[in-house]
C-alpha cells in the first residue's frame, strides 16, 4: 500500500463473493461523498484469521497513510468495532456500507439530526457508528459487482434467521433480508447492458432467499432467466432448502450452470447436531445422488469445517468420507475457530493444532478428488467465460481453464480440452 494522497476512494474487499459485491457499492457511495484519500476495508469475520488479516492491512494502512481517512466496515467491523476504533480507524456497520453519508469526511464530529439517526449515537472518539446491538435489521438493496471480472456477483439476500451453533453471521448482519425481485432484476441488467454475460447469484444464506417476503429463489431465477442471461450460477446453497422447482432448475434448464456448492460443514449427525445445522449426512449424500441422476455432469462444491468442538477421531472419518460420498470436488475448508458469543465457543475445544492438521488432510482428499476429476476431462469440449486477462476463465462446471493463445475478454468460446497442470485445465479455442 504506498503512501500520499489519491484522487478517489479505496476498497479492499476481504472474505466472500457478497463482500465483492457489496465492495461496488462502497466505492460507489465514498466517490458520490466526495471521499478523496480514503481506504475502506470491507472486512470478513468468518474466522480468525480473517479477522487478523483486516486488523494487519488496517494497521498498515493507518501506519502508512497516516494523513488518511481509514475506514472499516463489514463483519469483522460489526463484531470488533471497538478494537478498530482504539487503532484510529472509522468504523461503518454492515447495513450502512453503502451509504454516502457514511463516507462524508474524516472527522464526523459534528451532529445533526440526520447524522445521529444513522449512527445511533457515537460510541468512540473516533466517531465509530453504532453497531448491531439494539438495532433492527434494515432492507437490503441489491449488490452488483464492478466490472473488474467477467462475471458479475449480484448479492440478492444478506443476514441468517438460523442459530448454527459455529456461526457469528446473525450477529455481525443481522436477520436473513433479501432484495424485491424487481429489483434484482433491474440490477442484473446493469449487468448485461455492460457486457457481463454470467451472472452470480449471492447471499449470507441464499437458499432462504424469499422467507421475508412472498418470493423463492425458484422463483428469482425464473424471473432472471426472463432476461438475456447466458449463463446464471449459484452459489452455496443448504441442502435442506432445495425445494422441486429449484431442482428443477438446477437439473433442467440449461443456462443455470452445472455447479452446485452445498453448505455441508460436516458429514457426522452428532457434529451436525451440535452445530444445529438442518440437515443430517444421508440426506447430503442422497441429494447429491439425485442431482447427478438428473444431470450427471453437476460439479459438487461444499464448505466444510475442521476439528468442531467435540470432534473425534471417528467424527472426522466421517467428514472426511463425505468428500467421496458426495464426490465433493470444490471444498471450501477451513479449520474451525471460535468465535465470540457463539454457542460453539463454549463447547469443550479440540485444540487449533489438530483442527489445521485435520483441515489440511480434507483439503488433500478434495485435492485428489478434484485432481481426478480434471484428469478425466482431457479431450472433452466445454465452453468457457474468458475473463479479463484473456488467457483464464471458467468452464460451465467451474472448472479452471487456461487458453494457449489469447481471446476475447468477456465473450464465451467453445474449448477443447487438452490436459490437466496442477489445478487448472489447459484448453484450445475451436471454432464456432
Amino acid at each position: 500500500m504506498s503512501g500520499g494522497i489519491t484522487d478517489g476512494p479505496e476498497v479492499v474487499n476481504f472474505g466472500c463473493r457478497l463482500n465483492i459485491a457489496e465492495g461496488e457499492a462502497v466505492r460507489a457511495a465514498a466517490r458520490e461523498a466526495g471521499a478523496r484519500d480514503t481506504i475502506v476495508f470491507n472486512s470478513c469475520a468468518v474466522t480468525d484469521e480473517a479477522v487478523r488479516q483486516t486488523r494487519q492491512a488496517v494497521r498498515r494502512a493507518l501506519r502508512e497513510r497516516p494523513e488518511a481517512d481509514v475506514v472499516v466496515t463489514g463483519c469483522a467491523a460489526e463484531l470488533e468495532a471497538a478494537r478498530f476504533a482504539d487503532m484510529g480507524a472509522r468504523v461503518v456497520r454492515n447495513d450502512a456500507k453503502g451509504w454516502i453519508e457514511s463516507y462524508k469526511g474524516k472527522n464526523r464530529a459534528s451532529t445533526s439530526s440526520a447524522r445521529t439517526e444513522l449512527e445511533g449515537g457515537l460510541s468512540s472518539p473516533q466517531f465509530a457508528l453504532s453497531l448491531s446491538e439494539g438495532r433492527p435489521s434494515l432492507p437490503y438493496t441489491p449488490a452488483l459487482s464492478g466490472t473488474d471480472h467477467a462475471r458479475a456477483f449480484l448479492g440478492v439476500q444478506t443476514g441468517c434467521s438460523h442459530s448454527c451453533t459455529f456461526c457469528a453471521t446473525v450477529i455481525a448482519r443481522g436477520t436473513a433480508r433479501s432484495a424485491t425481485v424487481e429489483d434484482v432484476v433491474e440490477t442484473a441488467q446493469i449487468a448485461l447492458d455492460r457486457g457481463q454475460h454470467e451472472i452470480i447469484l449471492t447471499g449470507v444464506d441464499l437458499a432462504s432467499y424469499g422467507d421475508d417476503s412472498d418470493a423463492t429463489l425458484a422463483a428469482l431465477v425464473e424471473a432472471l432467466l426472463a432476461l438475456p442471461i447466458e449463463r446464471l450460477r449459484l452459489s452455496s446453497l443448504d441442502p435442506n432448502r432445495i425445494d422441486d422447482a429449484l431442482f428443477a432448475l438446477l437439473t433442467q434448464e440449461p443456462r443455470v450452470m452445472p455447479h452446485v456448492h452445498l453448505s455441508l460443514q460436516a458429514g457426522d449427525d452428532m457434529v451436525l447436531t451440535r452445530m444445529k445445522r438442518r440437515h443430517r449426512r444421508a440426506d447430503a449424500v442422497a441429494l447429491v445422488a439425485r442431482l447427478k441422476a438428473a444431470r450427471p455432469e453437476i460439479a459438487i462444491g461444499a464448505d466444510l469445517i475442521a476439528g468442531f468442538p467435540t470432534e473425534d477421531d471417528e467424527m472426522f472419518a466421517n467428514s472426511l468420507a463425505l468428500i467421496d460420498d458426495c464426490d465433493i470436488v470444490f471444498g471450501h475448508i477451513f479449520p474451525y475457530s471460535a468465535r465470540a458469543g457463539t454457542a460453539a465457543a463454549r463447547m469443550p475445544q479440540v485444540g487449533r493444532a489438530i483442527a489445521r492438521d485435520r483441515a489440511a488432510i480434507l483439503r488433500d482428499a478434495n485435492m485428489r478428488r478434484r485432481h481426478a476429476w480434471l484428469d478425466a476431462q482431457a479431450g472433452h469440449t466445454a465452453t468457457m467465460l474468458v475473463e479479463r486477462d484473456g488467457l483464464s476463465g471458467r468452464a460451465e462446471n467451474f472448472a479452471a481453464l487456461s487458453l494457449c493463445a489469447p481471446a476475447a475478454a468477456g465473450t464465451i468460446i467453445p474449448v477443447r480440452i487438452a490436459a490437466r497442470i496442477d489445478d487448472r485445465l489447459v484448453a484450445t479455442e475451436q471454432a464456432a
